[in-house]
C-alpha cells in the first residue's frame, strides 16, 4: 500500500475543494484511500494512532494532508479531530470511518476473552458512530456532507468466526 502510483483511475479532480478525514488513514484500505483522494484534489486529514505511518504520509503528500493522532474509540478525541479539522480547512465534507482492529477475531471464540471482544466494539463499532455522529453535528447545519463507512462482505456470510459477521452488520446497519 502507500504506492500512490499503483492507483489505477486517473486524476479527475473530482474532490477538488472538499475535506476528507479518514480514519485509520496510516495504512490498509485508508492509506489507499488517503492516497486516491488527494490525486483527486480533496484536502485530507488522516487521522489514525500508527503516528510514524500517519506523519510520513502527510510529509509526503503536502500542504493540503495533515496527520493527527485520534483514538476513535474516545469521544473527546473524535471531538478534537473534528473540530481541528475545521479549524484548519473551514469545513468537513466527507468522514470516511475506516479505523478497524481484528486482534484475535481469527482465532477460536472460545479463547476469545470478554475484553477482548469489547476492545475490538469500542474501535470498529463505537467509533464508527462516534465519527458519524460528530461529522453529523457539522454536515447538517451545512447542509452538505458524505459519511462513508468501512464494512465487509463477512456481514452477511456465515463463516468459521460468528463474531465478524455480526460486528460488520452492526457497522453497515449505521448507513
Amino acid at each position: 500500500m502507500g504506492d500512490s502510483s499503483s492507483i489505477a483511475a486517473p486524476s479527475t479532480n473530482r474532490l477538488e475543494g472538499k475535506v476528507a478525514i479518514i480514519t485509520g488513514g496510516a495504512s490498509g484500505i485508508g492509506e489507499s484511500t488517503t492516497h486516491l483522494f488527494w490525486k483527486n484534489g480533496a484536502k485530507i486529514v488522516i487521522a489514525d494512532i500508527q503516528d510514524e505511518l500517519g506523519q510520513a504520509i502527510s510529509d509526503k503528500l503536502g500542504e493540503n494532508v495533515c496527520y493527527i493522532h485520534c483514538n476513535v474509540s474516545h469521544e473527546e478525541e473524535v471531538i478534537n479531530l473534528v473540530n481541528t479539522t475545521i479549524g484548519k480547512f473551514g469545513h468537513l465534507d466527507i468522514m470516511f470511518n475506516n479505523a478497524g482492529i481484528m486482534d484475535r477475531l481469527l482465532g477460536s471464540i472460545l479463547d476469545t476473552t470478554k475484553s477482548d471482544l469489547e476492545r475490538v466494539l469500542r474501535v470498529n463499532v463505537v467509533g464508527s458512530f462516534l465519527g458519524a455522529k460528530h461529522a453529523a453535528k457539522v454536515m447538517v447545519p451545512q447542509r452538505n456532507g458524505c459519511i462513508l463507512f468501512t464494512a465487509s462482505a463477512c456481514a452477511s456470510i456465515a463463516g468459521k468466526d460468528p463474531r465478524q459477521p455480526c460486528l460488520k452488520l452492526v457497522t453497515i446497519n449505521f448507513t
